[in-house]
């Protein structure tokens, strides 16, 4: 998930539930006040009904009438006057809550509610005895009001979670746009460009604090590069002109006519070993060559099943006896899906190390490349029924001068398949292998197709 994304699901998530702790609230402060003035609606009634009727005197009959004139009759309206005993025992008018009568007589007055029926009731000590007045009735229009209440902050809650999601996909723009710049001049920054930098902002916050960051690891980077392409450069002159000089010395020795047996046999073994050696540091400058990501190497569009044809030819003069065939049977009928983009030279060099050590390590047995397209990738799959690698050593194989326990009889450096790896990342693809000791090894190469 991108970050841009992140950020806005997180901001569109706090506002929501802003959003809804707020609806909340108003909510069920609204139904508070609204129920609560309908109780007060109530008690006003309960004082009325107890001076009408507890209190019969002169003032009754006005009572009567501001009651009936301006206090409208509320719906399922009813009254209940009771009368207590000297004990305050009494029959219940309703059957409401033990608890609500209880808090009449302790408090004076006391209200309940189940549903959409209220009740207020009070309690009035009068010379004509104590008395519990109760008033009943119902409330539609406020639970209609609240009903309406809630339908409009559905709308609005809807309304704003749209907006919110629209804000936080133009907050998270914005927040993330420095981002993107940074990415944009990072990806065109290669081993060619080490010297790039990317541009410093004056402020102190987390971005510019990675701009320099960056900058600083380029700078080793680029310092590591140059110590690297040194090294090259020098070793490939300094090590290569002596062993030159060696091995033709040590060839002109052995043309030498009555040198004595042992001599030529020491010259010949100086021979056979400055050609190790020189071996060797073909496959580390190799190595070390693979890592420049591209640099001073031409790179344009391979087609692998020819590549896999002249690796076939080639390895066939190195290793006479040895047996490959060509699998082209599942070849696409789209040519273009066979195309990629790399330098030939080191494609056919990871190739070969492949094809060789599958020659080598099998005795010469018959060993099969075969070529396929599978999930938008080409596979180059080379298996053989050699020594195979024992299981416990298969993931140490792409490690330099490593060697399997069962090759001690072969002759190998352990440079081949590193330096092979370090190709094939080279080309943004992918190395794999299947190897069961006795039985035989496949090795897979998978390289992006080329893109227009």
């Amino acid at each position: 998930m991108k970050l841009q994304t992140k950020i806005t699901l997180v901001f569109f998530s706090i506002t929501t539930i802003g959003l809804v702790l707020m609806n909340a609230a108003i909510f069920y402060f609204v139904s508070e006040f609204s129920f609560d003035d309908f109780f007060k609606r109530l008690e006003a009634r309960v004082n009325l009904a107890a001076e009408i009727k507890i209190h019969p005197d002169e003032n009754s009959i006005p009572y009567q009438e501001v009651r009936n004139r301006y206090l409208e009759k509320l719906p399922q309206e009813r009254e209940y006057i009771v009368k207590l005993d000297e004990y305050r025992r009494f029959e219940k008018p309703l059957p409401l809550s033990t608890s609500f009568y209880k808090a009449i007589l302790a408090n004076r007055k006391a209200r309940y509610s189940a549903g959409n029926h209220f009740y207020a009731g009070g309690f009035f000590n009068t010379a004509h005895g104590q008395y519990i007045v109760i008033i009943a009735a119902e409330d539609p229009y406020g639970f209609k009001e609240l009903e309406e209440l809630k339908r409009v902050l559905l709308v609005i809650f809807v309304i704003a979670i749209i907006l919110t999601y629209v804000a936080g996909k133009v907050f998270s723009f914005y927040t993330v746009k420095p981002v993107r710049a940074i990415i944009k001049r990072v990806q065109n920054i290669t081993a060619n460009n080490l010297h790039l930098r990317l541009p410093e902002t004056k402020g102190k916050d987390e971005i510019a604090e990675m701009v320099l960051t960056f900058n600083d690891m380029l700078n080793r980077l680029e310092t590591a590069f140059e110590t690297q392409n040194n090294f090259v450069s020098n070793a490939s002159h300094e090590l290569r002109t002596p062993l030159t000089i060696l091995t033709s010395e040590t060839e002109l020795l052995t043309g030498i006519d009555g040198l004595p047996e042992p001599a030529q046999q020491s010259a010949k073994a100086i021979l056979s070993q400055a050609e190790k050696l020189e071996h060797i540091l073909s496959s580390l400058l190799g190595l070390a060559q693979s890592g420049f990501n591209g640099k001073k190497q031409n790179w344009e569009v391979i087609r692998i099943d020819e590549l896999v044809m002249h690796v076939a030819n080639a390895v066939k003069k190195i290793e006479p006896e040895g047996v490959i065939d060509l699998n082209f049977d599942e070849l696409p009928d789209d040519e273009s899906q066979l195309l990629t983009s790399g330098n030939v030279n080191l494609l056919q060099l990871a190739l070969s190390n492949i094809v060789l050590n599958a020659c080598k390590y099998s005795n010469n047995s018959p060993v099969e490349i075969k070529v396929f397209v599978e999930n938008g990738r080409i596979v180059i799959a080379v298996s053989d029924k050699g020594i195979g690698i024992p299981d416990d050593e298969q993931q140490h194989i792409f490690e330099p001068f490593f060697r399997a326990s069962n090759t001690s009889d072969f002759e190998g450096h352990g440079i081949g398949l590193p330096l092979t790896l370090n190709i094939i990342r080279l080309h943004k693809g992918t190395i794999g292998i299947r190897s069961e000791q006795g039985i035989g090894t496949e090795i897979q190469i998978l390289l992006p197709i080329h893109s227009n």
